[in-house]
């Protein structure tokens, strides 16, 4: 159900690292929880945000979330097709990232839950 490659956060956000970057989105558990999902508030490239801080915001039609990134660094890019499809989460929340972060401290990495941990974490 999740990915091997992905890394997980308690928070309910993935990362793909591929060499120094991350690209991060929310959980396909997170995005049920939600419900339809009407808006995505992003930072700006740039931003530098640490673990576990707020880069953004989710909403659906039942709550509003905040979105916790899973390791410290910049902002280089951001999914602006999501300011006009925020409901493309909810159609394939694993192809719907948010952002893409430089990492700081590749390190943090080890401190996230791989797909089997997080699993058992939303069982």
């Amino acid at each position: 159900m999740y990915h091997a490659d992905l890394k997980y956060s308690k928070d309910h956000e993935w990362i793909s690292v591929t060499s120094e970057t991350g690209r991060v989105g929310i959980t396909d558990y997170a995005q049920r929880q939600l419900g339809d999902v009407v808006y995505v508030e992003l930072p700006e490239v740039g931003q530098v945000f640490n673990q576990g801080e707020q880069f953004g915001l989710i909403e659906s039609v039942k709550a509003v979330s905040d979105l916790f990134c899973p390791v410290s660094g910049e902002v280089i890019e951001v999914n602006a097709a999501l300011e006009d499809n925020p409901e493309s989460v909810n159609q394939s929340a694993d192809d719907a990232w948010m952002i893409t972060i430089k990492l700081s401290d590749p390190e943090e990495l080890s401190g996230l839950l791989d797909a089997e941990a997080y699993s058992a974490l939303v069982v």
